[in-house]
């Protein structure tokens, strides 16, 4: 009972910050375990997009492979030239650099989705908006007051966001933010879609390789147990059958 007590004790603060964040919508990332296309095409953004001030420090160059992608094709087109495959995805920006630009050094992206969830990282990154208070001229609605440039915004383009007001059924006036593209990037706004469910699907699999080879286990071993109970219930009656 004691040890319970303290796991519930240890839960509680992601408990609360589930609770406290339930007022966000988040739109599903719906990601494809299985694509390797995909992830291919996520590590391409990553690299291209993330990777100048967020590492994967957790992970290695290599590790690609699983995906699809040859050692010959990561060293091509993916790490940098003085880097290796046995290498971690680190970056050359410096912590006193990254503190004096954007206020506090980027994360590194290692645990993201495990950390805040597959359908988190998706909408924040197609909910940046124009807003000039800000220090890059973006705010988010997944994450208000940001501190980090929308990166993507070649992609996207630009969006403006606008304020509602509405009343929920107790009558009480409460203001919604709803985002409108104002100026398109070079992608439509179908394939921005795709491009940051990509990205999420890469960040995804860098995060726990080992995620799918369990869900994969799992299943043959929920099905095993099941065949079991069925073969225990029926020695259960045969062995019981005289008993009144």
């Amino acid at each position: 009972m004691k040890k319970l007590i303290i796991a519930l004790i240890m839960m509680a603060p992601g408990m609360l910050h589930a609770a406290g964040g339930g007022q966000i919508h988040l739109e599903s990332a719906s990601i494809n375990l299985d694509n390797d296309a995909a992830k291919q095409r996520g590590a391409k953004y990553f690299v291209n997009y993330c990777l100048n001030c967020h590492s994967l420090k957790y992970e290695r160059w290599q590790r690609m492979q699983e995906f699809g992608l040859s050692i010959d094709d990561i060293r091509e087109h993916l790490m940098p030239a003085n880097a290796k495959p046995g290498d971690l995805m680190t970056i050359a920006m410096k912590t006193d650099d990254a503190k004096a630009w954007f206020g506090n050094p980027a994360p590194d992206l290692t645990l993201e989705t495990r950390l805040r969830g597959e359908d988190w990282v998706y909408t924040y990154l197609k909910s940046f908006y124009l807003d000039d208070s800000r220090p890059f001229g973006v705010n988010n609605t997944v994450f208000d007051k940001v501190g980090m440039p929308h990166v993507l915004w070649e992609l996207q383009g630009w969006q403006e966001a606008v304020i509602t007001t509405v009343k929920d059924h107790d009558g009480r006036e409460r203001k919604e933010i709803s985002l409108e593209l104002v100026e398109p990037g070079l992608l439509e706004p179908h394939e921005y879609d795709r491009a940051v469910r990509d990205l999420v699907n890469f960040l995804d699999y860098m995060g726990e390789p080992a995620k799918y080879e369990r869900r994969e286990l799992g299943v043959k071993v929920i099905m095993f147990l099941l065949f079991f109970l069925v073969v225990a219930y029926l020695m259960k009656r045969d062995y019981w059958k005289d008993v009144h």
